[in-house]
């Protein structure tokens, strides 16, 4: 649809900072590079990327293996469909709740005021 005046979809990722102290401090932002994408980091994984992150089109890296891992993680039944519907409906709830919260607190001082 781009070539009949639509703005380019970007994929969003959000809050990419690696929570395993285990792993590279840059790990998840290094590996989600990609053409049309949006990343999303708290500014001290910002920080550390530009200190000595590595920028690399990374999302076009193997993608005959990353093909085989999908279809082996199938095999031993993860289902790659049930993981992100559950992070859907987890993700949902979490931007809901504080969302409801707000209308809430907003509504409850429109009433006093009222």
């Amino acid at each position: 649809m781009v070539d009949k005046g639509a703005h380019q979809q970007r994929l969003l990722w959000g809050s990419t900072n690696t929570k395993n102290p285990q792993y590279r401090d840059v790990l998840y932002v290094e590996e989600l590079i990609g053409p049309d994408t949006v990343n999303t980091m708290p500014p001290a994984t910002l920080e550390a990327f530009h200190d000595h992150g590595r920028v690399r089109a990374s999302l076009d890296d193997d993608i005959e293996g990353a093909h085989a891992i999908m279809a082996a993680l199938e095999e031993v039944g993860s289902s790659l469909r049930e993981v992100t519907d559950q992070l859907l409906s987890e993700g949902v709830r979490l931007f809901a709740e504080p969302v409801d919260k707000l209308l809430d607190a907003l509504a409850q001082h429109s009433n006093i005021r009222a």
